[in-house]
């Protein structure tokens, strides 16, 4: 009897899988916090044997060569793939036995990367599952343009190919196991769903429904901006990452913290927009623990700077390291944890600023205030429709650009608040006057303050952007409970 537990990155949209039999296990993907792999096959009672990649990650961090390390697991890497530490390389058709019965071949999927490839598990010769990583996914397929400009088309070409292969070759009752697709930049388009099968998949996936001129105009078509830290994932990944220090950083005091603001380093406050909104150290950014912070963070600091975290608990803290350790960001420099009348020095106050929602945009306009509103959503989801009069440009792009952003208050908006709640520290910072529009977009098409690209009204849908937090009106200050 064999199993199959996945282990969700969801900060990250990825997933990771443990499959085996009564006595060993193959992982595949693994994340680089390897401590809940190694729970999860003890609480199962087997023993790692294998690790296996399909791909060199282009979004994370793996924790592939660290747990192979410890387990002395053999640990399987696409033979094409180039990488600088020993490793069991792996071609098409290879197969290796994880236990009784149970048996993982490699089948070559290029297309995410050259050198993708995906692993088909088979008990006792019926193929139950194929972990697909960044080939198939659920009713999309994995980027293509993550490598090499020069190569886009050609591996979108490639996608196509790999998933006619997988349909062909594998029963329709097959899972499909993929690593990407569940809020991954890594996706192509955002996946519908939690699970599938081949068969399912023939029929809902364009890469299965499309003649190949038109699935990879589509896919080219679609492609979102790159996260800026992905630039550094690949080369981490395939020079070997070292193993993770997930002990506390040195504690910072409010002299500390004060010093490394006016040296330009990065402060950044994990607590709620809530909790950042009604209090603040002036020149601190808010990335909210709860939020996509490895995402976003990974995404807008400047490659190794200083990084120090601001935490309400040691357990928000050790979160938030565990989440950036795995987008490679290792150590902070510091940290502190607390109260945030802990992190002023005497004499200094708290910089604040209001939350409101649409309805206030709406009411605030009507009155004739001298105001400016800036959508930090990305441009598909603009392309939707948008507040009428609104200056654009995408969270990502802020701090390079936010001298383009008029004089004025700024109301600041995203989908749902969180990018909304970063955007609006970062202007924060700049000792701009801000107003965090805490919202779903559906409220602003009921306010009717939207707009399509065309023109006419809108009839936008909000995308996934963390959700609202109950909202107060500019005059509040920024009170309320907490999102």
């Amino acid at each position: 009897m064999f199993f199959v537990d996945t282990l969700e990155t969801e900060g990250l949209g990825n997933r990771s899988y443990l499959a085996g039999g009564s006595a060993t296990a193959v992982v595949v993907d693994p994340p680089r916090d390897v401590e809940r792999i190694v729970a999860a096959a003890a609480a199962r009672g087997v023993r790692i044997g294998y690790v296996a990649e399909t791909h060199v990650h282009n979004d994370y961090v793996t924790g592939g060569l660290e747990l192979a390390r410890l387990t002395g697991a053999r640990y399987l890497v696409p033979a094409e793939a180039r990488v600088s530490f020993a490793r069991v390389p792996v071609a098409d058709g290879d197969q290796v036995t994880v236990d009784t019965g149970l048996t993982l071949r490699a089948l070559a999927t290029p297309g995410h990367t050259p050198h993708h490839t995906s692993y088909v598990l088979a008990d006792d010769g019926r193929e139950v599952a194929a972990f697909t990583g960044g080939s198939l996914l659920i009713g999309t397929v994995g980027r293509p343009d993550l490598v090499e400009p020069r190569l886009t088309e050609q591996l979108a070409r490639a996608q196509h190919a790999s998933a006619h292969r997988l349909a062909a070759e594998l029963p329709d009752d097959v899972r499909v196991l993929p690593t990407h697709g569940f809020g991954s930049f890594c996706s192509s388009a955002q996946t519908e769903g939690d699970a599938t099968t081949i068969g399912e998949q023939r029929t809902g996936n364009d890469a299965l429904t499309q003649d190949a001129d038109a699935f990879v105009a589509r896919l080219l078509a679609g492609l979102e901006d790159v996260p800026a830290y992905y630039a550094h994932m690949a080369p981490l990944n395939a020079g070997g990452p070292p193993p993770v220090d997930l002990t506390p950083p040195r504690a910072a005091d409010a002299e500390e913290i004060a010093r490394r603001l006016a040296a330009g380093e990065w402060v950044v406050d994990l607590r709620s927009r809530t909790a950042f909104a009604r209090g603040h150290v002036a020149g601190t950014f808010n990335f909210e623990g709860e939020g996509k912070l490895a995402t976003y963070l990974a995404w807008l600091i400047p490659w190794g700077k200083p990084l120090t975290l601001l935490a309400a608990s040691a357990g928000q803290l050790a979160d938030a390291q565990r989440e950036l350790v795995r987008v490679g960001i290792d150590r902070p420099a510091a940290a502190a944890t607390g109260t945030p009348d802990s992190w002023l020095r005497a004499g200094e106050v708290f910089r604040s600023f209001p939350r409101t929602d649409f309805a206030a945009l709406k009411r605030a306009r009507e009155r004739g205030e001298d105001l400016v509103v800036l959508d930090v959503r990305r441009d598909s989801e603009r392309a939707g429709g948008h507040v009428r009069d609104s200056v654009h440009i995408p969270v990502h792009e802020l701090h390079e650009r936010s001298g383009e952003v008029p004089d004025g208050v700024v109301w600041v908006h995203c989908a749902g608040g969180m990018r909304a709640a970063i955007a609006a520290s970062l202007l924060d910072a700049e000792g701009r006057r801000v107003v965090a529009v805490d919202d779903g977009f559906e409220a602003a098409r009921r306010a009717g303050l939207t707009v399509t690209a065309g023109g006419g009204d809108a009839d936008d849908r909000p995308g996934a952007d963390g959700g609202s937090g109950t909202a107060t009106g500019p005059g509040t200050g920024g009170g309320g409970p907490a999102a």
